[in-house]
């Protein structure tokens, strides 16, 4: 592997990648740390915070509402003000890339008796805000932005809300999680349900900070009134970050891996359910349980892949992984159909499209449809140069594609890996070298 710049990056193909690593902090439970750590009664202390772009937006917005954190690179250490304590922010506070920010934020705020801007770079303002503005605003909140409300910036009046019954059209953890936010604020009760289950963190981070909710198959019911204490927590590896790691041990010829304290909540395993079906050796080892949080090491041994049908609730579960899946699925025997993941056409990027065309530059078959794609799977990539788009993901699941493509993968704009995985491309070097 060479780089070429700070911009762009190239992997070449390596052969028997074998070895143990540890991935950084899950980036969804950093980011619900902060948050609910801030408006808690006391202290709240936080082992293997992730300090990614993202969650450092997260970090200083509550820095900007009068937040003491304290970070000495292993531990933080966050004076909570409780339910009522935040400080109107002098300036508009700036999200970055982080669609979890922006959104989660829009939800705690609303129910505040300040005024604030939420702003993110010029990809977070392309993203779609209704799927939160509109729910919050039945609630009773304030909440101006671009395109009726579609657009960040943001502006949010802080009012008085009350409880609702909400079904909501997606499976949104981001959506779920605004609203439980605001909930908490609440005369009365707050009632989430979606098609399929979302990731649950905030679900157990709520439990674990002593809020008054009840959780269901059909959903999650926050009551507000009741104030948060101050609580350790230690976060699990990012399953997320893991699976870039997973799939190389997979399609790497004579690879072996060993991702060492992974968090493997069930909402989260999706990844782990799909590269299974496909064939994929993968053991969990040492289960346990961590801050309300199941985690384990898992085992990755390089093996023959098959395409598969992936669609239904399984596509929630893994719904940040499919870029990588997808690079998994171009090298697997046979076709693979991706449906019921529309969702991929709203993150950092359309990641259906950037998919497909980066795949289709290393020479795979890819068929496009509205809520997923037909991969058709071949033996080898050919090298290629490609666009991140400006999405960590796909950044690094081409690079992943790089370590089996003849002649290697360039992806242009790497600078974006450091929103989730700062550390991903020197980890990266490190296990291709053992």
């Amino acid at each position: 592997m060479t780089e070429t710049s700070v911009q762009s990056y190239s992997t070449r193909p390596v052969t028997g990648i074998r070895g143990e690593l540890a991935v950084p902090g899950d980036k969804s439970i950093s980011h619900r740390s902060i948050m609910l750590g801030s408006i808690a009664r006391g202290v709240t202390t936080v082992r293997g915070f992730l300090r990614g772009e993202d969650n450092i937006a997260t970090l200083n917005a509550f820095r900007a509402m009068g937040v003491t954190i304290d970070d000495d690179g292993e531990l933080l250490r966050i004076e909570g003000k409780g339910l009522h304590g935040l400080a109107e922010p002098f300036d508009v506070i700036d999200c970055g890339n982080s669609g979890t920010s922006i959104r989660l934020l829009t939800g705690l705020l609303a129910p505040q008796r300040f005024y604030t801007v939420l702003t993110g770079d010029c990809y977070l303002r392309r993203r779609p805000m209704r799927r939160v503005v509109e729910p919050l605003a039945r609630m009773g909140a304030a909440i101006f932005g671009r395109e009726g409300g579609e657009k960040a910036p943001l502006t949010i009046v802080g009012r008085d809300l009350s409880g609702i019954s909400y079904d909501s059209p997606v499976s949104s953890a981001q959506v779920k999680s605004a609203l439980m936010l605001a909930g908490l604020y609440t005369t009365g009760e707050t009632r989430i349900t979606e098609p399929h289950l979302s990731r649950d963190h905030s679900e157990r981070m709520f439990r674990h900070f002593g809020a008054d909710i009840e959780t269901s198959p059909a959903g999650v019911v926050v009551r507000g009134g009741r104030e948060l204490e101050g609580r350790e927590i230690v976060v699990p590896g990012d399953i997320s970050s893991a699976a870039f790691f997973l799939v190389a041990g997979l399609i790497v010829p004579g690879a072996e891996l060993l991702i060492r304290g992974v968090g493997v909540n069930p909402t989260r395993t999706g990844i782990l359910d799909i590269l299974t079906a496909m064939g994929g050796a993968i053991e969990l080892i040492d289960r346990r349980e961590v801050s309300g949080e199941p985690v384990a090491d898992l085992l990755v041994r390089s093996s023959r892949l098959k395409g598969i049908e992936i669609a239904g609730d399984v596509v929630p579960r893994a719904i940040d992984e499919f870029p990588v899946i997808c690079v998994a699925a171009a090298l697997a025997e046979g076709r693979t159909v991706i449906r019921e993941a529309r969702e991929l056409r709203v993150k950092e990027t359309d990641r259906i499209a950037a998919t497909a065309t980066n795949l289709r530059a290393a020479g795979v078959t890819v068929t496009e449809t509205a809520d997923g794609m037909v991969i058709e799977g071949r033996e080898r990539l050919d090298g290629c140069t490609v666009e991140s788009f400006g999405d960590h993901r796909i950044a690094m699941s081409m690079l992943v594609a790089g370590l089996v493509a003849v002649g290697g993968v360039t992806v242009n704009d790497v600078e974006c890996i450091g929103t989730s995985f700062p550390s991903f491309i020197p980890l990266l070097e490190r296990i291709c070298a053992e």
